[in-house]
C-alpha cells in the first residue's frame, strides 16, 4: 500500500495534530496532494496530513473492469466476499494498520487526529468517525456519499464486497450509524456543491441532515452555488475545514 504525507515545520519541534484524507473513486494518494493545495493551510495550522490510496493495487490483486468496483474503488469496507476479502480490508487498513503505522513513525499525536474525505472517501470518513469516536476526534466530508446503501454506486459495492444481506451493510452507512450510534465530538461539517452532476441520483445530503436530526447529532451542511463534484470545490474550501479540524484537535 501506499500513502502521502505531509508534516507541517512544527513536527520538527514535537508531535503535531494529524488529519486523515480519503479520496474518491478511481483516486490514488496522488489526486489530493497535487489537486488540493491543502499544503500552506497545514503548515500553517500545524496540520500533518495522512493521504492513503483508494484501494489494493497490484500484481495479485482482484480488479474489476468498471470504474466504481475494484482497484480505485476500495469503499473503505472489509470486504466478506471471494475474490474481494483477501486483500480488500480498507476499512481495517485506516482504522488499525496505517494509523498504528503513523503514530510508530512519524511525531503524530494519536490524541489528536481528525478524518476527512470526498465523495466515495467522504463516505468513508463518516462511517470510519461515528464508529471510532475515541481514535478520530473530528471528521468532514465534501460531497459525501450520504447513504450507501440508498444509491447505485454504493448498493453495487456493498453487495459485490459484503454480499446481499442489506442487514451486512449497515455498519458502513452513516445514515444508520447516525441513527443508531449518534456522535459527541465536534460538529460535523459537510460541503457540497449544488451544481454536482451526482447530487440527487448518488450524493442525497438531505438524508444526512434528516438523519442527523433525528439522531441529535451536531451537522452543519452548507450547499454552495456553482460549485461541482472537481477538485476546484475542494480547493475552494479545504482550508476553511483544516481550520475547522484544527480548532478542536
Amino acid at each position: 500500500m501506499r500513502f502521502a504525507i505531509y508534516l507541517p515545520p512544527s513536527a520538527n519541534v514535537g508531535k503535531v495534530s494529524a488529519l486523515f484524507w480519503l479520496s474518491g473513486l478511481t483516486c490514488s494518494e496522488q489526486n489530493f496532494i497535487t489537486k488540493a493545495g491543502a499544503q500552506r493551510a497545514a503548515s500553517a495550522l500545524g496540520l500533518a496530513l495522512i493521504v492513503p490510496d483508494t484501494s489494493p493495487r497490484g500484481e495479485g490483486v482482484p480488479d474489476d473492469d468498471a470504474y466504481d468496483f475494484g482497484c480505485g474503488a476500495g469503499f473503505y469496507v472489509d470486504a466478506t466476499q471471494e475474490p474481494w476479502s483477501r486483500n480488500y480490508r480498507m476499512y481495517s487498513y485506516i482504522v488499525h494498520e496505517l494509523r498504528k503505522l503513523v503514530i510508530e513513525s512519524f511525531p503524530v499525536d494519536p490524541s489528536r487526529i481528525g478524518i476527512s474525505g470526498h465523495s466515495m472517501g467522504g463516505h468513508g470518513a463518516l462511517a470510519i468517525a461515528l464508529k471510532n469516536p475515541d481514535l478520530f476526534k473530528t471528521v468532514s466530508a465534501f460531497s459525501p456519499i450520504s447513504s450507501p446503501m440508498d444509491c447505485p454506486w454504493g448498493k453495487k459495492a456493498l453487495a459485490g464486497y459484503l454480499g446481499g444481506d442489506a442487514a451486512d451493510w449497515e455498519q458502513y452507512d452513516a445514515v444508520k450509524l447516525m441513527l443508531n450510534r449518534g456522535w459527541s465530538g465536534p460538529e460535523i461539517l459537510v460541503e457540497q456543491g449544488e451544481a454536482d452532476e451526482f447530487l440527487r441520483s448518488q450524493l442525497k445530503p438531505d438524508l444526512l441532515t434528516h438523519a442527523a436530526e433525528m439522531g441529535d447529532v451536531p451537522l452543519r451542511l452548507r450547499m454552495r452555488v456553482g460549485y461541482d463534484h472537481s477538485y476546484y470545490f475542494i480547493s475552494t474550501f479545504i482550508a476553511a475545514h483544516l481550520e475547522h479540524h484544527a480548532r478542536y484537535l
